[in-house]
């Protein structure tokens, strides 16, 4: 039976491979992972926690290595910290400390035993998935909209149309060698269903400047065909391989997203969301913008000195 003759029900599952190395941000990385880098007073892993819980996720699953804890540890009860907050009287920060996860939703750890690329990472989290859609979240890539979140946007769209969706955003030409590339069929002004997928394409040779990041949506089908996937570019079990593969049996459609995607894999990046979310900061934004000001006009004078 293909997807699109039966129902594509609202996602309860997400996905967050946190396996990686974060070699980029060495030597901060060295103890700290990268999704715990900060952006203002969060790290970047409960922002995208964040996005699955506003898109009715409440089975969160991390897919992790044994060398990593911290995030675990941040996820879980601070039975100390919370009693040192308490007896202070500081019940604003107690609260946010308690409430890093709302209630009815749960945090599963698995252990990715090798690192194997990202599609053997979602391919970990099979046992806690079973038969049913769910989503991937890579909180390297932020996304920040007023509105509601990317995922949850694709969240109704895959229920709409009774398929999975990939989120994909423009870049510029010289760029799509930095990104998968989707060619599309009819892609209207947000969405259109993809008919291939195209690893780095040099400029010249892109189908379109539709590129994938970091959201998607799955049928749980791309388990068994990550399985039969052989290990693709870097010796690694690739995501895209696996909905290339899907491709060839249903729908898959491109989604282009409402909001600016930030991404915090690299350092300005993470410079730029910090300082978005600085200048959108309901308490900081005035200050922010002043020091921001202030540190422009600083460079200015001694570039004309």
């Amino acid at each position: 039976m293909s997807q699109q003759s039966r129902q594509f029900p609202r996602i309860r599952k997400a996905v967050f491979p946190v396996a990686g190395l974060g070699t980029r941000f060495l030597p901060a990385t060295k103890t700290v992972p990268k999704e715990m880098l900060p952006v203002i007073d969060r790290p970047l892993i409960q922002y995208a926690v964040d996005e699955a819980i506003e898109a009715g996720c409440d089975t969160l699953v991390f897919i992790t290595n044994r060398y990593k804890h911290a995030v675990a540890d941040y996820f879980d009860k601070a039975y100390e910290l919370e009693q040192k907050l308490e007896r202070a009287g500081k019940h604003e920060q107690l609260e946010l400390v308690r409430h890093v996860l709302p209630k009815g939703v749960r945090a599963v750890f698995v252990t990715q035993p090798e690192a194997k690329g990202l599609g053997h990472a979602v391919l970990c989290a099979r046992p806690v998935i079973g038969d049913e859609p769910f989503a991937v979240l890579l909180p390297d890539d932020l996304i920040w909209n007023r509105g509601p979140g990317a995922l949850s946007q694709m969240a109704d769209v895959a229920q709409q149309g009774g398929s999975s969706v990939i989120a994909v955003q423009d870049v510029p030409r010289e760029k799509t060698a930095s990104y998968g590339i989707v060619a599309t069929d009819d892609f209207d002004e947000r969405q259109g269903r993809i008919r291939a997928m195209v690893e780095k394409p040099k400029p010249e040779v892109a189908p379109s400047t539709l590129a994938v990041v970091g959201r998607y949506v799955l049928n749980p089908r791309i388990f068994e065909l990550l399985e039969a996937t052989p290990p693709g570019a870097g010796g690694e079990i690739q995501l895209t391989d696996a909905i290339s593969s899907l491709l060839a049996e249903e729908t898959v459609n491109a989604y282009r997203f409402r909001g600016t995607r930030f991404d915090c894999g690299t350092h300005l990046g993470l410079i730029e969301a910090t300082i978005r979310y600085a200048l959108d900061h309901e308490k900081l934004s005035e200050a922010a913008a002043g020091m921001m000001q202030s540190a422009l006009d600083e460079l200015g004078v001694r570039e004309n000195e």
